[in-house]
């Protein structure tokens, strides 16, 4: 094996290009959903569904992949999850009705999307110790870059050929990925801490009641769960919104995947610049995490709210790009802010347990109830609910991590491990 100083660096850039191509298989369906709903006759209340479905499988799935990844190889987790995953993502665009998108898109590459997340970052904090955050920041800025390419990708497809080519051209680039992910990713031994416990690997209801007793941990969970539940109804439903025929805006695919340009680039600006300045700043403030997050979301939420009350395409892109900004500010702490506070032997559970939290509460109640609302009182104004509702969930996460902040962080901080 190469050496692990330069390794970490090659094995960085294959985790972040599987990342990439999980999160813009999920992405593709945001952009093209008015065309999914004609072609397959599914309602509004009926598509949001399908994100929920897809979150539920998440949330379930992700404690298994946790055990999977403390007990098992993650390089294998990890590259099957991609070539099965990504090959479910090109059949979704095969679907000829709701039940077959939900198999293909919610539940198969759900699945795999689950079981590559807790193995990923496991991996990558075992090769990066004193770059972990660096690391973390390049690692998540592949997610901002698969929606920003997704968008702009899948909507030039879509109204060139079909919204299905969309689906088939993110998946195999992604099986192909695999493939090659076989001959280049290496496995590591799970951390020093991990490997004490010898063959008592941690089980889910032990891990469990580890972090419960962690207060920092519980809250952590509490943000984590509100920047999901806002993060999908913006995913889903905001190209729709800006779509809509009868709409103030009425752009086209193409014009509309705007809502992912600029929101991810000044997310991935700030998520990279945002790990070197952690990285420099938590030595001398070992709260400098928590300040960030705190910041991110209570600004986050009158951003949030700008957006649904715009009423120009220039200040929505403005106010998207500035969710992008508090969005990245948070996200870029999201796992190193769960690893300050929890054994290394619990890392790859816990991050399962934190997603599954997450996705099962925030993931399924977003894009449903948005749905809902659109079916009842029309596209914009549903999204203009949304929106509310959006601002309502950042301020609760910043609470949460407040919260923390002043009176547990502290007390629950461990040594680096």
């Amino acid at each position: 094996m190469k050496s692990s100083k330069t390794y970490k660096w090659e094995l960085l850039l294959w985790l972040s290009l599987a990342f990439f191509t999980h999160q813009a298989g999920r992405a593709v369906l945001g952009i093209v959903v008015p065309d999914v709903q004609r072609d397959l006759n599914l309602s509004d209340e009926l598509t949001g569904w399908v994100p929920a479905c897809l979150s539920i499988v998440l949330g379930v799935m992700i404690p298994v992949s946790g055990i999977l990844g403390d007990r098992y190889s993650r390089k294998w987790i990890i590259t099957w999850t991609l070539i099965v995953g990504s090959a479910a993502t090109a059949l979704a665009g095969a679907s000829v009705g709701f039940l077959t998108l939900v198999l293909f898109y919610s539940v198969t590459s759900a699945t795999c999307e689950a079981l590559y997340a807790p193995s990923g970052y496991s991996l990558l904090a075992s090769f990066h110790k004193e770059t972990r955050a660096v690391a973390m920041s390049v690692h998540q800025s592949a997610l901002y870059i698969g929606v920003m390419t997704c968008g702009v990708i899948s909507a030039y497809i879509a109204e060139r050929w079909s919204w299905r080519w969309s689906f088939a051209a993110f998946g195999l680039f992604g099986v192909a990925l695999g493939v090659i992910a076989i001959f280049r990713l290496k496995d590591a031994p799970h951390d020093t801490a991990e490997a004490a416990g010898g063959p008592d690997r941690p089980g889910v209801l032990e891990a469990l009641r580890a972090l419960i007793r962690i207060p920092s941990a519980v809250l952590l969970t509490v943000a984590f769960t509100a920047v999901v539940f806002v993060n999908n109804i913006y995913w889903f439903w905001v190209p729709k919104y800006l779509q809509d025929p009868e709409g103030l805006f009425r752009l086209s695919k193409t014009q509309s995947s705007g809502a992912f340009t600029y929101h991810v680039l000044a997310a991935m600006v700030t998520i990279l610049c945002g790990g070197f300045l952690t990285d420099c700043c938590v030595k001398r403030d070992p709260k400098f995490r928590l300040r960030l997050q705190v910041a991110a979301l209570l600004l986050g939420a009158p951003t949030l709210y700008m957006v649904g009350k715009s009423t120009t395409v220039m200040a929505v892109w403005v106010f998207c790009a500035l969710y992008g900004v508090f969005r990245g500010l948070f996200e870029i702490n999201t796992h190193t802010s769960l690893f300050d506070v929890v054994p290394a032997r619990f890392r790859a559970t816990a991050v399962g347990l934190l997603t599954m939290f997450g996705f099962l509460v925030g993931g399924t109640a977003g894009p449903w109830l948005v749905g809902y609302h659109m079916k009842r009182i029309g596209t914009e104004a549903g999204m203009r609910l949304g929106f509310r509702l959006m601002a309502v969930a950042y301020v609760i996460g910043g609470l949460a991590m407040l919260a923390s902040l002043l009176f547990t962080f502290v007390r629950d901080r461990r040594d680096s491990e």
